[in-house]
C-alpha cells in the first residue's frame, strides 16, 4: 500500500516538520510528554474541553488528513487507548458509590474513542476498526489496511496509532522495572548502560491508498510479527519475510532499530544487526520519543519521511550512515522483548 500523506504528534517537534531541521527537544527524566499543537482552529472548544489526551492527539493528527481527501475507512491501533479517563471513570464509581456518573470519562476512555470521534467529526461512516494488541497494535492496523486495500474493498484509508502516558500505567510499568530510576536526559539514553527505558506517547497517522499515484511518498510493502521467539525462530521469520517479498538480506540498505537504552534487551538489536545486516545503515528513534507499545508507528513515520527526501536528524544516526538514498528500509522493533515485528518500506 502507498502512503500519500501523514501527520505525527510526538515528544518532538514533528507536527510542523521542525524535527527534520535539527530542532530537537531534549527530555529529562523517564517520561517524554508529547508536544501538542494548537487545536483551537481544528476542534471546537466545547468538544476540546471534554477530550482526554489520547483522543485529543488522535483527532489532532488525523482530522486534518481526512479533511484533505475523501476517506473510505479509519483503522487505528492502540495498546491502552484513553487509560487516564478510564481510571477517572473507575474512581468516580467508588466516589459516587455507583450512583449517577458523568458519561464523559467513560465515553472518552474506550480504545475506539479516537476512531469514533474522527468518524463523527469528519462524517466518514465507512469501515472503522481499532486494534488493541499491546506492542503489536499498530502492526495489526497496518495488516488490516493492507488486506482491505488488496481486496479492493476500499481505495483510501486513514491508518495510524495513538498512545498516552497515564499515571496509572506509568507507575505500574515503573514498579515492574520497565523505566529508568536515575535522572537522565534523552541525549544520554542510549549510552546509559542501565536497566529500563523511558516512557513516551504520541499519535501518528497515515493516508494510504491501494495504488501508486503522483502524491505517493513511500510504499509500505509488508508487515510481520512474532511472539516469544525461541532460538532460531526470529531468523526463520526474517528470512521468510524477505523471501516472500523477493529480497535477500544484502538488499536491506537501511535499518530502523527500536534501541531503547535498556541494557537487558538492547543486545537483541545489536545481535540482529551484526548477524543479519552488518553492512546496512542503522537509525534509532526511541531516544527521540521514548518507548511505548506503538512506537513502531513513529519509526514508520520517520522512514516515510526519509524515503521522501527528508534528512534524518543526526541524533538518530546509529551506525554506518553511508547510504546516499535509502531503497529498502526495514523496521525491527520489539515490545518488552516479547512481541517482535518487521515493517518493510520502499520509495
Amino acid at each position: 500500500m502507498y502512503v500519500t500523506d501523514l501527520a505525527c504528534i510526538s515528544p518532538q517537534f514533528t507536527f510542523d516538520n521542525a524535527f527534520f531541521e535539527e530542532k530537537i527537544k531534549v527530555h529529562h527524566g523517564n517520561r517524554y510528554a508529547a508536544i501538542e499543537p494548537d487545536y483551537g482552529q481544528l476542534i471546537p472548544a466545547s468538544l476540546l474541553r471534554r477530550m482526554g489526551k489520547a483522543v485529543r492527539m488522535g483527532v489532532g493528527a488525523g482530522l486534518p488528513l481526512i479533511r484533505k481527501s475523501d476517506m473510505d475507512g479509519i483503522i487505528l491501533g492502540t495498546a491502552n487507548g484513553g487509560l487516564g479517563d478510564c481510571l477517572k471513570f473507575l474512581n468516580q464509581i467508588v466516589d459516587y458509590d455507583e450512583g449517577t456518573l458523568t458519561p464523559t470519562h467513560f465515553v472518552q476512555s474506550t480504545p475506539n474513542a479516537v476512531a469514533g470521534n474522527l468518524a463523527l467529526m469528519s462524517k466518514v461512516t465507512g469501515y472503522n476498526t481499532t486494534h488493541v494488541h499491546k506492542g503489536l497494535a499498530f502492526e495489526a492496523a497496518l495488516l488490516d489496511a493492507m488486506m482491505v486495500l488488496e481486496e479492493k474493498k476500499l481505495r483510501r484509508v486513514l491508518v495510524g496509532s495513538v498512545e498516552e502516558i497515564s499515571d496509572y500505567n506509568h507507575n505500574i510499568d515503573f514498579l515492574n522495572g520497565h523505566f529508568k530510576t536515575e535522572d537522565i536526559t534523552s541525549t544520554d539514553l542510549l549510552t546509559a548502560d542501565s536497566p529500563g527505558s523511558v516512557n513516551g506517547e504520541g499519535a501518528t497517522m497515515f493516508v494510504v491508498e491501494s495504488s501508486r499515484s503522483e502524491g505517493t511518498l513511500a510504499r509500505i510493502v509488508d508487515v510481520d510479527q512474532i511472539n516469544n521467539p525461541k532460538n532460531s525462530d526470529l531468523e526463520e521469520k526474517l528470512d521468510h519475510f524477505l523471501e516472500r517479498n523477493g529480497l535477500a538480506r544484502h538488499d536491506i540498505d537501511t535499518l530502523m532499530l527500536g534501541i531503547s537504552g535498556d541494557n537487558r534487551t538492547d543486545h537483541l538489536y545489536a545481535d540482529f544487526r551484526k548477524k543479519f545486516f552488518p553492512d546496512s545503515s542503522s537509525y534509532t528513534y526511541k531516544n527521540m520519543v521514548g518507548d511505548y507499545p506503538t512506537a513502531s508507528a513513529f519509526a514508520t513515520w520517520m522512514a516515510v519521511k526519509m524515503l521522501s527526501g527528508h534528512p534524518v536528524p543526526s541524533q538518530c544516526i546509529h551506525q554506518n550512515p553511508k547510504v546516499e538514498k535509502a531503497n529498502n528500509v526495514l523496521i525491527y522493533n520489539h515490545y518488552k522483548a516479547v512481541q517482535h515485528s518487521f515493517i518493510l518500506l520502499t520509495p
